[in-house]
């Protein structure tokens, strides 16, 4: 009787032992899309120094589409669905138009280094903060990305006239200068681009390198740009706020903690690998190399400039848009 007393004793110990490792264990679900490529190497970094930094404790598991689509990932971040995710601004204008402002045509090539650096500071402004705050969420790190450009199974192009017609699935700001060309911004799912380029529905995509070479368009184009320089899209990770406040604190410092190593892993690697990866495939495709000349640069910014204060005038009775414009148009400046 006192032997089976005693191993009930350390069962029990064990169990309570064994059942506060299981408590004090936090795992995060993180709604990615498509596949692992150079875009998600700052999330895929960061699960990776969070597990290490808490010895397991704290886990993210990435999920990529199987927990949301693409466009739908902010909404999942709202209703706690889901505590980490990725998304693309100009996916859904109308659900964040604070931080459309970065996807503004600048007309500066800025290096990824300084694009991670200004997005930041971005979206660390009360006016982002506020907008982002409607759908429960914080900003936990960007995604930087180079300047966009066009890949095009159309004839390659000799005038800026030409692009009167041109069906292009791109972001916002690269658009709104297009449109005023007579472009038609032609939207397709990221995982549909190939087959709609394929199959007619659209003409062209502008995208940053490693999303070519996910996408594949250069299979299919006959030319491709070198220098749009007109911007390129803004694709946050966020995290839902209340399930950040709810870490304890050494889970959310190994997470908050992270970012800066995630994102110079992130910008190192897309900086080494994946842009030479793709002029490489472009040039493996014999695609026709389209270099805009100054008067033609000259014409794009001009019709940026109009882009950047049809922005403003659209929001400011919003927000206002005049002061987080003015307060980013200074960051690409510096």
């Amino acid at each position: 009787m006192r032997k089976r007393s005693t191993v009930l004793a350390v069962s029990a110990v064990l169990g309570a032992f064994i059942s506060f490792e299981v408590a004090a264990a936090t795992e995060w679900n993180v709604s990615l899309w498509g596949k692992r490529r150079a875009f998600t190497e700052n999330v895929e970094k960061l699960a990776e120094l969070v597990a290490a930094k808490t010895n397991g404790e704290f886990k993210l598991n990435i999920s990529y589409g199987g927990l949301s689509k693409s466009r739908e990932n902010l909404d999942g971040i709202s209703i706690g669905a889901f505590e980490m995710a990725q998304f693309c601004s100009f996916y859904h204008t109308d659900k964040n138009p604070t931080i459309t402002v970065t996807e503004l045509p600048f007309s500066k090539d800025v290096s990824l280094a300084r694009v991670a650096e200004i997005y930041t500071k971005v979206h660390e402004h009360p006016i982002v903060k506020k907008d982002l705050a409607r759908w429960n969420a914080t900003i936990l790190m960007p995604t930087p990305m180079p300047q966009y450009n066009i890949v095009s199974k159309s004839e390659p192009l000799s005038d800026l006239s030409e692009f009167k017609g041109l069906r292009v699935r791109g972001p916002g700001g690269i658009m709104g200068v297009l449109g005023k060309l007579g472009a038609v911004k032609t939207g397709v799912p990221f995982s549909e681009v190939r087959q709609a380029m394929d199959s007619g529905v659209i003409d062209a995509a502008s995208f940053a390198p490693h999303a070519h070479l996910a996408t594949n368009t250069y299979k299919v184009g006959k030319w491709a740009t070198t220098n749009l320089n007109l911007g390129s899209a803004n694709c946050p990770v966020v995290v839902n706020t209340d399930a950040l406040n709810a870490l304890k604190p050494a889970h959310r410092d190994a997470l908050l903690g992270s970012v800066d190593e995630s994102l110079a892993y992130y910008v190192k690697n897309y900086d080494e690998n994946t842009t030479g990866k793709y002029l490489a495939a472009v040039k493996d495709a014999n695609l026709a190399m389209v270099t805009f000349t100054p008067q033609q640069v000259t014409e794009l910014n001009s019709l940026a400039a109009s882009v950047r204060d049809d922005w403003v005038a659209k929001y400011q009775k919003q927000f206002d848009a005049k002061a987080l414009f003015d307060f980013t148009a200074a960051l690409f400046a510096q």
